[in-house]
Parts: C-alpha cells; structure tokens; sequence
C-alpha cells in the first residue's frame, strides 16, 4: 500500500468535479466500525469527532436485532441528559453533514461490526450510498501492528479502483488473509461500481487499548488530505502528546518494554533511511554504472 500523494491539489473532490462546474456537490460516505477493525477505538472516535466538529445530523440507521448477537455485542443501559436511564442498543448510525464553504457532503456511517449476515448488512449499506448519491466511499480502520509509538504513526490508502488508483497514486491491497467488515464493503461498493478506497491506521500493539488518540489524530490528518478540508483537532494534538508521554513513561518503568520500543525504533529508522528504498538503490547503481563506464 501506498501514501497518498500530497501533489495531487483536489484530493478526492478533484476526482468527481467537473472543471466546468467547479461547484456542483461531491458526496463521500465516511465508514468506521467498531471492533475487529478499530484498534484503539481509533478509526470510529475519529468519525466521531468529524460528526461533531460539522453537526452532522442523523439520516437513518440499521435495525440491530438482525446483524447483532447481544450475548456477545451487548446493550448497555446509561441516563440521558434529564437522569433518566434507557438502553442503548448496538446499531450503526448514518449521518449527513455539508462542509462549510466548500461543494463537500459527507455522509458519516459509524457502526458495531455485526455478528450475522454480512452480506445483507453490507448491501444495505450500499442500497444507503447508491440511495444518497454517494460518489465515493472512504472505508477507515485501524490495525495492531508492530510500529514504536515514539514515531509518526503510519497511515496507508489503497483502492482496487482504477479512478482511486490513478487519480491519487495509491495502489491496491496486497492483503491476503482474514477480513472483518471493512474488507467485505470494500468488495461491494467496488462491485455496485461505486468507487472505494480503504485507509488504515497501525496502532503499536503493545499499546492497543482505547483510547489512542495519535493513532485517531494521524487518520484525521490523512483525511484532511484526501478531502481538502480543515478540521479543529488542537485538542486531540495535546491529547496525542500527553499519551505518548504516559507511554514513555511506563514503557522506562520495565526494561524489558523499552529494549522492545528501541528495537521497533531501530528496524522504523532503518526503513525511512533514503538509502534503502528501490529508487535509491537503483539511483546508486545507475551512478555506479556511469561512473564505472567513464573510467
């Protein structure tokens, strides 16, 4: 998987305007989901926050009864803003929001990944967006992996969409193992000929718990760039730093945690050096090659 490529000047929009009508509306479904796919809670609070930052407004749901086990996703019971108690169920809500000052729609699904029926679940889902006039779908998740939480957190795009592909450079998925329900939209909005693209978070594993909020504050970024907009995210960039120096911390307290965090620093380090990536190498060859035919 691929970066996505900071030149490109429209992001996503600049995929779907017409340069004749630079102000017709764009729509992007936004989709996180809770659970297998969310390490750290990080793609669906940063979902979340969007919501919140643009008030968004709620345009539908998907009936919980049918996709959930609740032996296993249960409901769970809270007060509301007047002291009184009620359930709350699992379910996934859908949201629409405008982006002030821009031809930018967002329709935002945050959900639980279902128990039951992925196919009927993702269908809907799809019905949702071909109903919505979505032009694009944006699939958001977050991976344990091993990655030092002492450096940038990296963030990758892929898309089995030649327009994706092309317009934004990125390249498709070389994945090949277990999915959750990321994987499984993904398949169906490309197959409904809905072009979709998947950016992925790696949370450091030892770290996996909720909340992750540098994890949550590096996919708000990547998002920025893919739509072109400007989110408030100061107070997560404080959050983002106190807990890195909460992890510090802990990580000083056993030695055995801070040898691990200084060899994924280490085998990190080495693969951002210039000289070794391909083109670098294949840079150096060349000038060895010229060089060894002038002498």
């Amino acid at each position: 998987m691929s970066t996505f490529d900071e030149s490109h000047p429209q992001g996503v929009r600049g995929l779907f305007t017409d340069s004749d009508r630079p102000d017709q509306r764009v729509t992007v479904m936004l989709a996180a989901f809770e659970g297998w796919n969310d390490a750290g809670e990080a793609a669906s609070d940063a979902l979340k926050l969007l919501g919140k930052h643009w008030d968004s407004k709620k345009v539908s749901t998907i009936d919980a009864d049918e996709f959930y086990d609740f032996q296993f996703t249960r409901p769970v019971i809270e007060r509301n803003t007047s002291g009184q108690r009620r359930i709350k169920w699992p379910t996934t809500r859908i949201s629409k929001a405008s982006v002030p000052g821009s031809n930018l729609d967002l329709i935002l699904v945050h959900g639980v990944e279902p128990s039951y029926k992925w196919r009927a679940y993702t269908a809907e889902l799809v019905a949702t967006a071909k109903e919505l006039e979505v032009d694009c779908v944006v699939l958001v998740g977050a991976l344990l992996a091993d990655v030092p939480h002492t450096r940038p957190i990296p963030v990758t795009i892929s898309s089995d969409d030649d327009l994706v592909r092309t317009g934004l450079n990125v390249e498709t998925s070389t994945y090949e193992g277990p999915i959750g329900i990321v994987g499984v939209l993904a398949e169906l909005g490309q197959l409904a000929d809905i072009p979709t693209m998947s950016v992925w978070a790696a949370v450091p594993h030892y770290v996996g718990q909720s909340p992750s909020p540098k994890a949550q504050l590096a996919l708000l970024n990547k998002i920025e760039e893919l739509l072109q907009v400007s989110v408030d995210t100061h107070a997560l960039g404080e959050e983002s730093e106190a807990w890195e120096r909460g992890v510090d911390e802990l990580s000083t307290e056993d030695p055995e945690v801070a040898a691990y965090v200084r060899q994924l620093e280490e085998a990190k380090d080495t693969a951002d050096l210039p000289e070794a990536t391909g083109e670098s190498i294949a840079r150096e060859f060349e000038r060895y090659l010229k060089k060894r035919r002038k002498d």
